[in-house]
């Protein structure tokens, strides 16, 4: 294997070449351990790689989240009213002027059945 020619994807041509060659491999998937296996494979990673690179998507705040679970899930303030236990609170989160605790992550994810991680906030942001 020649390993110096390996390089990421650098141009949209390029990763256009590459979605173009790995969409044969999901109608006609390869036999694990085969060479068009560690093809698709490697063509995935660098597609990925580039695509977080260039298109990243932002991480959604814990609202945002909690928002989207309540309008998913038909929840409404009342039923946050009930997992966290205190009207102004839910009106605080939900309007931004409080920022959601270690407890009501807890709580949520318990009731809601939601990844805690879904709620932390990014703190490199």
């Amino acid at each position: 294997m020649d390993l110096t020619s390996l390089r990421t994807l650098r141009t949209e041509a390029e990763y256009e070449a590459a979605l173009a060659a790995v969409r044969p491999y999901f109608d006609n998937e390869p036999d694990r351990g085969s060479d068009a296996a560690a093809h698709f494979d490697a063509l995935v990673l660098l597609i990925e790689n580039y695509e977080q690179r260039i298109y990243p998507i932002p991480r959604a705040s814990p609202v945002e989240v909690l928002k989207f679970v309540m309008e998913t899930n038909h929840y409404s303030r009342s039923d946050l009213i009930e997992v966290i236990g205190s009207k102004a609170r839910v009106s605080d989160l939900l309007n931004g002027r409080r920022e959601i605790n270690l407890d009501q992550i807890r709580r949520i994810s318990r009731a809601w059945n939601i990844s805690p991680a879904s709620l932390i906030a990014d703190l490199a942001a």
